[in-house]
């Protein structure tokens, strides 16, 4: 029997408590490390990376070499021949045009940053424990001023919501919608060389993760919230907890997926 700890209570859709939970001890007890969600994190994001490289024989296609010395000409590999546009022109050395590239990518490299799978184990733990602390929640700017409880627990009716209205009306009721807002107003144009060839790339704050135990249409209902994400409880990981490597994020949570949470981690 998974050993208890705090109780809190779970609420309906209306904002009304309806029944009390117990939190699993082995989370809401464990030491939340930061350096350890950090490499998670890293080794989940570099694990997306596609490898890339060059052909190796790139800008090498030539027969050009050096004319030598003593002709007032640079010792730059020249392409042979006479009476045609390309003779004499500068080929193969980096700087030419058409030339090999100096220290290309190459698809070898190792990009990923590979963990411990105890230590990923752990660092999941350490992020939803994280969730759990309100502490945890507001210094990673989250909106909860009209949140009634962290962590929160609802009604298993969450997952059945199939409209972003009927959503919408639960999150007011649940304090949620300010942190939605918030989330909202965060959205600016990325800098850089993006910016500068007039590509509207935006980047958007994360709101509300809902962990939920079956699907039933929630994900429709949700998913044109700004930086709201829904999740199923056997898919966590690391990137849903701690986005960009920072511990915290506001979640609700679906009273049957966290009576898994004894299941998984108890």
């Amino acid at each position: 029997m998974p050993e208890l700890g705090q109780v809190i209570n779970v609420y309906g859709l209306d904002g009304n408590v309806i029944d009390k939970i117990s939190i699993p001890s082995s989370i809401s007890s464990v030491i939340i490390r930061k350096d350890i969600i950090r490499r998670a994190f890293i080794s989940t994001f570099t694990a997306k990376l596609q490898p890339k490289g060059r052909d190796p024989m790139a800008g090498k296609r030539t027969t050009a070499e050096s004319f030598g010395v003593g002709l007032g000409l640079a010792r730059v590999p020249r392409v042979k021949g006479e009476r045609y546009p390309k003779a004499s022109q500068a080929a193969f050395a980096p700087f030419t045009v058409g030339g090999r590239r100096c220290f290309p990518p190459r698809p070898e490299k190792i990009l990923r940053e590979r963990i411990n799978r105890k230590e990923k184990k752990l660092a999941l733990i350490s992020a939803i424990a994280a969730s759990f602390n309100p502490i945890f929640v507001k210094l990673r700017g989250h909106a909860i001023e009209q949140v009634p409880q962290i962590p929160l627990v609802i009604d298993d009716e969450i997952s059945s919501i199939r409209k972003a209205s009927e959503l919408r009306s639960t999150f007011i009721k649940l304090g949620l919608w300010l942190d939605v807002q918030r989330a909202k107003k965060s959205r600016k144009r990325l800098s850089g060389v993006a910016r500068k060839r007039r590509k509207k790339i935006y980047r958007t704050s994360k709101s509300v993760l809902i962990v939920i135990d079956s699907d039933n249409g929630i994900s429709k209902a949700a998913r044109n919230f700004p930086g709201v994400d829904v999740c199923n409880i056997s898919n966590l990981n690391i990137s849903l907890f701690a986005p960009g490597s920072h511990p915290g994020r506001l979640t609700v949570w679906s009273k049957s997926a966290f009576m898994k949470l004894f299941k998984l981690f108890g």
